[in-house]
């Protein structure tokens, strides 16, 4: 099975630390938040990837192709020009970069790498700029038993304010982070069948509009419910939040050992 992996996008709403590279680039502990997003299908035996670059989508093709470099030590023989790599680690990988477009909408990212999807008989879909510790496993199963086209992972949002209850001028009860109002929303790691593929019409369709509309209209949408971890990294705060608990030893989202 593959997994699509949404990475063109411009990530306004953290332009502190998408000036120089895109979203999916930006680190947590050291690895990109991308890294970190592979390592959760890999985790559950999948390791073929197909990434939809865009906006600086050279920085993520640089860091593929210089991987042993990020990841080992090396020693630089200058005279004689050659490189020794020591303690080599390969990930079990298959990562295939597409460039989609600067302008082009989730929609239209996904139609473009119709070429390397349409023979599946299942495939995953993800965003570049969040993680979970959703079981990718259970969630494949439970696609398969709905006899449906698309899977979406339903998620409760993190609460971004403070919740008081209050009583005239006492305060009853404080939460730092509540989990936002109790509705569900799309927390994306869908699996699809590429007969979703016939609901894009072109660079400019948003996945999330029109063709998750009409397949919901037609009965074809299950929703996969996670009640786990689940953080998107829109904001500098949530790329802070997300370190914090990396730095903590205990990141809910490391399900691999």
């Amino acid at each position: 099975m593959k997994v699509v992996i949404l990475a063109g996008g411009l990530g306004t709403r953290i332009s502190e630390e998408t000036s120089t590279r895109p979203k999916p680039m930006v680190e947590i502990g050291g690895k990109p938040i991308l890294w970190h997003i592979m390592k959760t299908y890999s985790h559950h035996g999948i390791n073929e990837f197909v990434i939809c670059c865009g906006y600086k989508g050279y920085v993520i093709k640089e860091y593929f192709a210089n991987y042993f470099l990020h990841m080992s030590d090396v020693t630089f023989d200058m005279e004689h020009n050659r490189m020794e790599v020591h303690q080599r680690f390969a990930e079990p990988w298959k990562v295939t970069l597409i460039d989609t477009g600067e302008e082009t909408m989730t929609g239209g990212r996904l139609k473009r790498v119709e070429e390397h999807i349409k023979d599946e008989e299942l495939f995953c879909l993800t965003y570049g700029d969040g993680v979970s510790d959703v079981n990718i496993t259970e969630l494949i199963a439970f696609h398969k038993a709905q006899n449906v086209k698309a899977t979406l992972t339903a998620t409760v949002p993190p609460g971004r304010f403070g919740a008081l209850d209050l009583a005239g001028n006492k305060v009853n009860s404080f939460m730092e982070k509540p989990k936002g109002d109790g509705a569900m929303i799309n927390g994306g790691f869908f699996v699809l069948s590429p007969q979703v593929l016939d609901y894009i019409a072109d660079d400019k369709t948003i996945w999330e509009r029109d063709p998750l509309e009409r397949l919901a209209q037609e009965g074809s949408l299950a929703a996969f419910h996670h009640h786990g971890f689940w953080q998107p990294m829109d904001t500098l705060r949530d790329k802070m939040h997300l370190e914090e608990l990396w730095q903590s030893g205990k990141a809910p989202w490391k399900v691999w050992l």
